[in-house]
């Protein structure tokens, strides 16, 4: 199999790692194969749309849901360096209310796998970062909720910057765990 897949500490949110090829011309990786992803994820699934951001260092995007609609996001990072967050909201789920973070790069081209369920968001290190998602649904706008990223329940670790995060209105205005509607 060409990549490696492990579980983070909530289980069906999963670090994958994918071969890389290089030689004194440069590197060559598969960046995403249907096949070897059904089998690590243990389904089928499917992407309806991808996404694409560039953010100087500092900004925080997230941490974004949709009630309806709800996708799933396989994560990674083409220039730059992030650190990205997923949030269980799923109510049924042994890790409900349990945040994860990694540091994902261009440079560890790593990516992850948030399933449905999840609120994601991350924050750019780096002085700047392009960052592409593929989503199992379409963006929709009329069930998009937002977690504050800083509540005190879930109390993330962000790391420190260095200074403080710059974030869109509606993100800085994200609900509370507690006032925030979960699946």
């Amino acid at each position: 199999m060409p990549i490696t897949v492990t579980p983070t500490a909530i289980p069906d949110v999963l670090v994958i790692e994918p071969k890389v090829f290089g030689d004194d011309r440069g590197w060559f990786f598969e960046s995403f194969n249907e096949k070897d992803f059904s089998e690590a994820v243990g389904q089928s699934v499917t992407f309806v749309q991808d996404n694409h951001s560039s953010s100087k260092k500092g900004v925080l995007r997230g941490l974004h849901y949709q009630m309806e609609q709800t996708q799933g996001k396989l994560v990674r990072v083409c220039h730059g360096a992030v650190f990205d967050v997923a949030v269980d909201l799923r109510k049924a789920s042994s890790t409900f209310g349990r945040w994860v973070g990694i540091e994902l790069s261009a440079e560890n081209k790593k990516q992850l796998w948030i399933p449905p369920g999840f609120a994601h968001g991350f924050l750019v290190l780096s002085e700047t970062a392009e960052f592409l998602y593929k989503t199992t649904d379409y963006w929709h706008a009329a069930s998009e909720k937002c977690l504050v990223w800083n509540d005190a329940t879930l109390n993330i670790q962000w790391p420190n910057i260095g200074m403080q995060p710059a974030l869109n209105p509606k993100d800085a205005a994200g609900l509370s765990w507690i006032d925030a509607p979960k699946f």
